[in-house]
This record gives C-alpha cells, structure tokens and sequence, in this order.
C-alpha cells in the first residue's frame, strides 16, 4: 500500500491511577491501511486513539510513527463536528491556515458542498456540518487520519452516504486511517483489517479480503458481521 504514514504500538499500556486502560498493545499499521476498532464501551479505543494523535501519552510501551515527513501530520475527527458556530464553511476549513481558500474550495466541492461556503454551521444539517468536519481535516494532507466515531450520531441514510464520501476520497488519495466504530458493518465495509477488543486488549485482528467497493448485502460479510456480533454479545455478557 502507499500514501500514509506507518504505526509501530510495542506494549502500550495506560493506567489512571490503579485503572488500567490499555493492556499490552502490540500492533503494526502498515502505511496506506485501514484499520477498525471495535468492541464494548470501556475497552480502551478511544483512549487508544488518543494516544496515537499525541494528545495522551502511555503509561508504558513505545509509540513509533514511520513518516516521509520530518514530522507526521495526524488529525482526528470526533463523533461531534467541532465547528467555530461563528465562522463560514470555508473559514472552517481553513482555521489555521492562509492563502487556502482554492483548495478549500475544491475540497467541498469533493465533498457536495459546493456553493456552501459562505453558510454558518447552523443552518447545515448534522450530516453536512461532518462532511464540513472531514475537509477540514483532510485539507492539511494527513498521513494519518483518526476517526472517532465520526458518523455515530448520523441517521442510517446520511451515515451511509457519508461511509461511500469517505471511500471515495480515500481511493483517490489514499492514508493511513483508524477508525473507532459500534458499527460492525460499517468496520467491515471500510477496512482492511478489523480489531476486536476487549478487556482492554487487542484480542482479534481480522483480515477483510473482499475487494472495494465493498455491498452491504454481500453474503461474506453478512456471515462476518453474524460471527463478529455474536462474538462482541458473548463476551458483553461474560462480562
């Protein structure tokens, strides 16, 4: 795969207090690959992504980021758009930046924005105000692209349309991504390789074959998404 930055996690762990977090987090992300992170709430994955976007640092264990770059550019996108209420779409996108106004423009373009730069993020709709959210963060190029539950709050038909925007925009200029998710079919449609949590570990890394574009009504991963949730229950109720 190219585009992105490679991920090296040797035993990162994070505690708070006496409260393990993260256990033992042992795990390669080559340059360019999707990965998904699934499992029940408190296992650690938000933590974990946390970590990898610099803004925790591990108890113990080595984070190692392999970068053309002097320094990686990472970005993360959380379930909530994060919009100045006060700026224009185009002034979102380019918080923080100058002479970017082109390239903004282009990026909603890419995004089914066009003509809406000049709005203010109330009068957008949840799923608009994310695809706002996405340009942002892909206007600085990243080589690493972390996503946080970005289209959890998003009904079923706007979750959908966004889950093929990001496809599409990844198959053109591909990086590395993880993505946080509930969605166990949104996992296995987006990503190369699935990791199962829990108990604040790693404790399946799955492989996803199919080539893209990826159907929801295809009968392999129908069978994965039965097997991965049967999976998640058994061990919710063990727990």
């Amino acid at each position: 795969m190219s585009g992105g930055a490679s991920l090296h996690l040797g035993g990162i762990g994070k505690s708070f207090g006496e409260r393990d977090v993260l256990k033992s987090i042992d795990l390669h992300v080559a340059a360019g690959q999707f990965i998904s992170l699934i499992g029940p709430s408190g296992v650690g994955k938000s933590t974990l992504l946390r970590i990898l976007a610099g803004l925790d640092q591990p108890t113990q264990g080595k984070l190692a980021i392999d970068s053309s770059r002097q320094k990686p550019d990472i970005r993360i996108m959380f379930q909530e758009d994060r919009l100045m209420p006060w700026r224009s779409v185009l002034r979102n996108v380019t918080l923080g930046l100058r002479q970017r106004d082109g390239d903004a423009r282009q990026l909603l373009a890419a995004v089914g924005l066009q003509g809406r730069e000049g709005d203010f993020p109330l009068v957008l709709s949840g799923g608009q105000r994310q695809r706002v959210a996405l340009a942002r963060a892909l206007i600085h190029e990243p080589e690493v692209l972390l996503l946080d539950e970005p289209f959890g709050a998003l009904d079923a038909i706007t979750r959908a349309s966004m889950q093929l925007l990001l496809q599409g925009l990844l198959a053109r200029r591909p990086r590395t991504v993880v993505l946080v998710t509930h969605d166990v079919e949104e996992a296995l449609l987006l990503s190369d390789r699935v990791l199962v949590m829990r108990e604040q570990r790693i404790v399946r890394d799955l492989t996803i074959t199919q080539a893209r574009p990826r159907h929801r009504g295809d009968p392999a991963l129908a069978a994965l998404k039965e097997e991965l949730l049967d999976e998640l229950l058994a061990a919710e109720a063990q727990d």
